[in-house]
């Protein structure tokens, strides 16, 4: 199973709106900034978020973008399934109709299982465990580079 990018930026620029989940709304530009992220290629992420109701607009000054809801409200499921669809890894394993196999395929319980196995480990985390795991990360750095 490989990732798209569509979910690996999606996911980051997640993270930096968890970030600044309590400070307030942060700005495409910063994001883009902060995740290396192509500004037009973010547009697009976050409208896909936003319309799936993972992340509003703030208008005026001092807006930009947040969370919808809290960020231990929000597991990795949801947005991969909003950014990457709910569809299993193989189109029978939601869809059984679609394969003329189906029921007689040793494999599509496999991919079924593998399906499930990784919605499970998407469920187990939320931004917010996201957020503080990439806060330890960046503190053993810095201790790292002042041994």
């Amino acid at each position: 199973m490989k990732l798209s990018t569509k979910m690996r930026y999606g996911t980051r620029a997640m993270l930096e709106l968890a970030f600044s989940y309590k400070r307030g709304p942060i700005s495409l530009r910063e994001i883009a900034d902060r995740q290396e992220i192509s500004h037009k290629y973010l547009e697009s992420l976050i409208a896909m978020l936003r319309a799936g109701g993972l992340v509003r607009s703030v208008r005026g000054a001092g807006g930009g973008h947040v969370l919808a809801k809290s960020p231990d409200q929000i597991t990795l499921r949801e947005v991969f399934e909003l950014l990457e669809g709910s569809e299993g890894l193989v189109n029978c394993t939601t869809n059984p109709d679609s394969c003329e196999k189906a029921g007689l395929c040793a494999t599509q319980e496999v991919w079924a299982q593998m399906h499930g196995a990784c919605m499970g480990v998407l469920e187990s985390f939320t931004l917010e465990a996201l957020a503080h795991r990439a806060q330890e990360i960046e503190r053993s750095q810095t201790v790292m580079y002042h041994i």
